[in-house]
């Protein structure tokens, strides 16, 4: 279901902004075009590789927790890995940019900000421990990170209910379908992840992996007494 529900949102999240210009589509009011519009250059810049390069990271990253593509194809599972790597390298930074103009203000700024700094720290940390040999760190980081990329499938839901909860409690009285947006969309920057971070520790508890606390740091590296007859040298 995650599959699907990732593969769904990247088609509808990429598909959109394909049709027209930035300008065209925000006439129409597609998507976060209006807030993207008239921005500098360099931040719509910003704005269409974290559409192309979080949607390839969406995309790909529930085919990196198949076990039947890590057990008989480690070639295709480390190539995903390296796609998905790079994708969250480029989104998380021009996400990171975006959340300096974003529509929610303060609140935007520091939920989207801290998402795109967590998001690019626990890829590379699930790099470091794969580097290192650190196979049961990796499974838990990757976890983390790929609880951050399903950001983008959560924040719509929980659009969708607090869109629905505000009309409920303003039924009977005309409701304004810009201020309803607008209310519902301030909550979600800090929505849209925190309870998949809840949920990620969760499943990496389940399965036994590394906690937070329990983590190494992916430089670390046991230090041993030197032999007897005097220094030696790490291999090359």
């Amino acid at each position: 279901m995650v599959t699907l529900i990732s593969l769904a949102i990247t088609g509808f999240f990429v598909g959109q902004y394909a049709t027209g210009s930035l300008d065209t589509l925000a006439a129409n009011e597609t998507g976060l075009a209006t807030t993207y519009a008239n921005r500098p250059a360099f931040v719509q810049g910003a704005f269409y590789i974290h559409i192309v390069s979080a949607g390839l990271a969406l995309a790909v990253g529930p085919f990196q927790f198949a076990k039947a593509i890590r057990r008989r194809h480690l070639g295709l599972h480390r190539g995903i890995g390296r796609t998905y790597l790079v994708s969250v390298a480029f989104a998380s930074v021009s996400g990171f940019v975006m959340a300096f103009y974003n529509s929610a203000g303060f609140v935007g700024f520091f939920g989207f900000g801290t998402l795109a700094v967590l998001w690019g720290w626990t890829s590379y940390r699930g790099y470091r421990a794969v580097r290192s040999g650190d196979i049961a760190s990796h499974q838990a980081w990757m976890i983390r990170s790929f609880a951050l990329t399903f950001a983008a499938p959560t924040l719509r839901l929980w659009l969708g209910v607090l869109i629905g909860i505000l009309l409920l409690a303003n039924r009977g009285a005309d409701a304004d379908t810009e201020q309803l947006m607008s209310n519902a969309y301030a909550a979600v920057p800090f929505l849209c992840w925190l309870p998949n971070i809840v949920v990620a520790e969760l499943m990496i508890r389940r399965r036994n992996l590394p906690g937070l606390r329990f983590s190494p740091s992916p430089t670390s590296r046991p230090i041993t007494a030197p032999p007897a007859g005097g220094l030696s040298l790490p291999n090359a």
